[in-house]
């Protein structure tokens, strides 16, 4: 699912970066100004791994305000999310989206009958 250049980028992360993105990846997004707290790095050094990370799109960053002060958000790219655990064969969830969803409608059923068959 992942596409090659982020296999490859990950290859190359030192062991700081690694632990990084294994951190960005559980948390599902961290705000930088916890980020180097958890890594037990200074602030300095997470911000370097930090840009590292979004340099080699492994990360996402952006501009947040948290506990009253001016952060990061780091989250995980796009590409590093699986959408297959939306997906039944080639149907995709019917509660992706923003109309509600009867639970006892044809397409609810219809996916997870797909769902079904595909094991």
């Amino acid at each position: 699912m992942w596409n090659m250049s982020v296999a490859s980028a990950e290859t190359d992360l030192s062991e700081d970066e690694q632990q990084g993105l294994e951190l960005v990846r559980e948390t599902g997004g961290i705000h930088q100004s916890d980020f180097w707290k958890e890594l037990d790095v200074s602030s300095r050094k997470g911000s370097r791994i930090a840009e590292s990370l979004v340099e080699k799109g492994l990360v996402d960053r952006e501009e947040a305000v948290y506990e009253g002060h001016n952060t990061y958000l780091l989250s995980p790219t796009a590409a590093d999310l699986d959408f297959s655990l939306l997906m039944a064969g080639d149907m995709l969830s019917p509660f992706i989206g923003d109309e509600e969803i009867d639970p006892n409608s044809d397409a609810f059923s219809q996916w997870v009958m797909n769902l079904a068959y595909e094991e």
